[in-house]
C-alpha cells in the first residue's frame, strides 16, 4: 500500500530530513513514497574527511549519495572521470560505472548517505525507472526527461495516419474516357498512372477539366497525354504539418504518400482541413494569401502569444523551432512573390538562400536576418538593379515583420552576398584556403545554408563546393575546431554553474551561446569534415552515426543535450512573454527544479566531453 505524504511527515525528524533530501535527488524522485521510505530506513550516514578513498576492495559496497562536500571519481590510471556534489550518487562497485575499476576520492569533507548493496540491488530489481537511471549514460537520463513532455500536437503526427488508401491505379496507355469512368465508379478525385510498379503520373478532376475537356481532346486520348508527370510525393513518416506546408507552398490539392518506397496512399486538402483547423499550419496558409507587407505584419503580430500556446500545448522544443522556421520561410516566400509582382519576373534564375538557424530549421523568436542571393552566372550588370530592388523589398519586409536587419549585414541587400554562383564559389575557396578569423566566423553562418525560394540547384552546387573544400583541408578544419572550442559550457569545479556575476543578466547563463551554439558548431564541423549534406543538427547527427563517423551513443548524447537545453530555452522565453518581459536566452539556474538542474548539468557535461573529443580528433591541424 502506498504511503501518503502525511505518513512521511510523521517519521522521525532524522529520517524525514533524509527522505526530503532524497526525494529531490535523481533517481530517488522516481520511487513511490512507500519505496522511498523503505530505502531511507535502510540508509546509513557516514562522515568522511578530505583525502579518504574508496575502491571496490576497501569500501563497503552500496550506493553513496553526496549530502554535502565533494567527491572525485577516477579510473585505475588516475584519470578524472567525474566530480560529484550535493545530491549526486555513485556506486564504487562499478554497477553504474562505465570505466571498470574506479576509485572515489573525497576532495571536500563530505557527509555521505550509504544504501547498502543488497538494498540497492533490491530497489533496482523492483523499480524499473530507478534501475534505468543506472543502466546507461547521462544521455539516457536526459532522454528520459522527455517522458515528462506530453504527447505532441496533433499536427505533428505522421501523415500516414490520415491518408486515404482507396487508390485507383491505371496504365499510361489507357484512354481518358476509361479512366474518367473508373474514377466515377470508385468515387475518387484522382488516379495514379503506374508503369512497372513505378509511379509515373497523376490525373485529377482538375486535369480532366483543364487539360482534356477545355482543350476539346477526343475520348480516346491516352491518359499519359494529360497526366502530371513525375508528381512530387511525400513520405508517410512526414508530419501532417510538413505535408500541409508543402501543399500550400506548391498549390497542390492532392499529393501521393510513399511508405518504404512504395505508393501507399493519397492526401487531399479536404483531409488536411478535417485534421484540425486550429493549428499553426493555418497561420502559414494565411501568410500565403496576404497582398502587402502590412497584411503580413498583422498576421504574425500574435506570434509571441501563439508560442506560449504551443509550449502550453506541449509541442516539443524541436517542433516549435520547426514551426517558427516554417513561418519565417513562408513570410520570405510571400515577400519574394510580392516583389516579383511589383518588379516583374526575374531576368535570370536565382535562389534566395537562408543561412544559420533558418537554414537548420532551428529558429526561435527574436531571430535576425541571415540571407543571400545566389544568381545564375548568366547575370549581367544590367540585371543587378532588379536583384537589388528585390533584395531591398524583401529584407525591409522581413524587418517590418520582426526579423530585424542583421547587425553584420549578412543579407541579400549587401552586394557581397548578392552574387552570381561563380563569385560565391570563389569566395568559399578563398575562405577555406585562407582560414582567417573573419573567414571562420563567416563559415559558422554561411556553411549552414538552405534554398528558401527559386532555383534550388544553385544552392545545391554551392553546398557541394563547401563540402568538397572543407573536407579536404585539415588546416581549415582545425580552425573550425578551435572556433568550436571557444565557447565553453558554464560548469566549474564540482559541476557548479558558472554564471554572470553582475550586469543585466546577473546569476544567469546564456543557454544559446554556452549551450546551443557549441553543439551546432561541433556537429557542423564533423558534418563538413565527412561531407554530410544534411544541415539540420538532428539530421546531421543521425547521418554521422549512420555512416559510422560518430558512435550512436555520442550522436544521441549530443541530440539529447541539445533538445533539453532548447526545451529550457523555449520554456523560459514563453514565461518571459507571459510576464510581458523582453525575450532573452539568459536563464537563472536557481529557477529550475533540482531535477532539471541535474539534467542541465548532464547536458553541459556532454558538451564538455564532446569538445574534448573535437580537440583530440583535430589536434594535429590545430598545431
Amino acid at each position: 500500500m502506498e504511503m501518503e505524504s502525511s505518513e512521511l511527515q510523521s517519521a522521525s525528524p532524522e529520517l524525514q530530513m533524509i527522505a526530503e533530501f532524497m526525494q529531490q535527488s535523481l533517481p530517488f524522485n522516481e520511487l513511490s513514497n512507500n519505496s522511498l521510505q523503505w530505502a531511507v530506513a535502510k540508509t546509513l550516514i557516514h562522515y568522511h574527511c578530505r583525502g579518504d578513498r574508496f575502491s571496490k576492495d576497501t569500501a563497503e559496497m552500496g550506493l553513496r549519495i553526496v549530502r554535502s562536500g565533494a567527491v572525485e571519481i577516477r579510473d585505475d590510471k588516475n584519470k578524472l572521470l567525474d566530480r560529484l556534489g550535493e545530491g549526486e550518487s555513485f556506486h564504487i562497485g562499478g554497477l553504474n560505472a562505465e570505466n571498470g575499476n574506479v576509485q572515489a576520492l573525497v576532495i571536500e569533507d563530505a557527509l555521505l548517505y550509504l544504501l547498502p548493496d543488497e538494498h540497492y540491488r533490491r530497489l533496482r530489481e523492483e523499480n524499473r525507472n530507478f534501475d534505468r537511471y543506472f543502466s546507461g549514460q547521462r544521455s539516457r537520463r536526459l532522454r528520459r526527461a522527455a517522458r515528462y513532455e506530453p504527447v505532441p500536437n496533433s499536427m505533428m503526427r505522421e501523415v500516414s495516419s490520415l491518408m486515404s488508401t482507396n487508390l485507383l491505379t491505371v496504365d499510361p496507355a489507357l484512354d481518358v474516357k476509361a479512366v474518367a469512368g473508373a474514377m466515377t465508379q470508385r468515387r475518387v478525385s484522382s488516379a495514379f498512372v503506374v508503369e512497372d510498379d513505378d509511379l509515373v503520373g497523376i490525373v485529377t478532376d482538375r486535369d480532366l477539366r483543364v487539360r482534356f475537356s477545355a482543350e476539346g481532346l477526343p475520348p480516346d486520348t491516352a491518359i499519359r497525354d494529360i497526366m502530371t508527370n513525375d508528381p512530387e510525393t511525400i513520405e508517410g513518416s512526414h508530419t501532417v504539418f510538413a505535408t500541409t506546408l508543402l501543399m500550400t507552398q506548391r498549390g497542390y490539392h492532392h499529393i501521393p504518400v510513399m511508405c518504404e518506397g512504395k505508393l501507399s496512399g493519397i492526401v487531399t486538402t479536404s483531409d488536411l482541413i478535417l485534421a484540425k483547423q486550429d493549428d499553426p499550419v493555418y497561420l502559414v496558409q494565411h501568410i500565403s494569401r496576404q497582398s502587402d507587407v502590412q497584411g503580413l505584419v498583422d498576421v504574425i503580430s500574435g506570434l509571441p502569444s501563439l508560442l506560449v500556446q504551443w509550449v502550453s500545448s506541449d509541442i516539443r522544443a524541436q517542433q516549435v523551432s520547426q514551426i517558427l522556421t516554417a513561418i519565417s520561410d513562408a513570410i520570405t516566400i510571400r515577400l519574394i512573390q510580392l516583389a516579383e509582382q511589383e518588379l516583374g519576373p526575374a531576368p535570370v534564375a536565382y535562389c534566395w538562400t537562408g543561412f544559420g538557424s533558418q537554414a537548420r530549421a532551428e529558429q526561435l523568436l527574436g531571430a535576425d536576418q541571415d540571407n543571400g542571393l545566389i544568381i545564375s552566372d548568366e547575370m549581367t550588370s544590367e540585371h543587378r538593379p532588379w536583384f537589388s530592388a528585390m533584395a531591398n523589398f524583401v529584407c525591409d519586409g522581413l524587418n517590418a515583420c520582426g526579423y530585424v536587419y542583421c547587425p553584420g549585414d549578412i543579407m541579400a541587400t549587401t552586394e557581397q552576398w548578392c552574387q552570381p554562383l561563380a563569385q560565391w564559389l570563389a569566395t568559399v575557396r578563398r575562405w577555406t584556403q585562407t582560414p582567417t578569423a573573419d573567414a571562420v566566423m563567416r563559415v559558422s553562418i554561411f556553411f549552414d545554408l538552405r534554398a528558401i525560394h527559386g532555383d534550388a540547384s544553385l544552392a545545391k552546387r554551392l553546398q557541394h563546393e563547401m563540402l568538397e573544400q572543407a573536407s579536404s583541408n585539415t588546416i581549415f578544419l582545425a580552425a573550425l575546431a578551435a572556433n568550436a572550442l571557444d565557447s565553453k559550457p558554464p560548469l566549474g569545479i564540482f559541476r557548479r554553474f558558472v554564471v554572470d556575476r553582475d550586469g543585466e543578466h546577473r546569476d544567469s547563463v546564456d543557454l544559446k551561446k554556452r549551450g546551443v551554439l557549441p553543439i551546432t558548431e561541433i556537429v557542423r564541423l564533423r558534418a563538413l569534415a565527412n561531407k554530410i549534406e544534411a544541415v539540420n543538427t538532428d539530421e546531421r547527427l543521425r547521418a554521422l552515426a549512420k555512416e559510422g563517423y560518430m558512435t550512436i551513443a555520442d550522436s544521441r548524447n549530443l541530440a539529447d543535450a541539445l533538445h533539453f537545453i532548447q526545451r529550457q530555452r523555449i520554456g523560459h522565453q514563453a514565461e518571459q512573454i507571459s510576464r510581458e518581459e523582453t525575450v532573452s536566452n539568459f536563464l537563472n539556474p536557481k529557477s529550475l527544479s533540482k531535477m532539471a538542474k541535474e539534467q542541465l548539468r548532464d547536458a553541459f557535461t556532454i558538451i564538455d566531453e564532446s569538445q574534448a573529443s573535437v580537440k583530440a580528433t583535430f589536434r594535429q591541424g590545430m598545431g
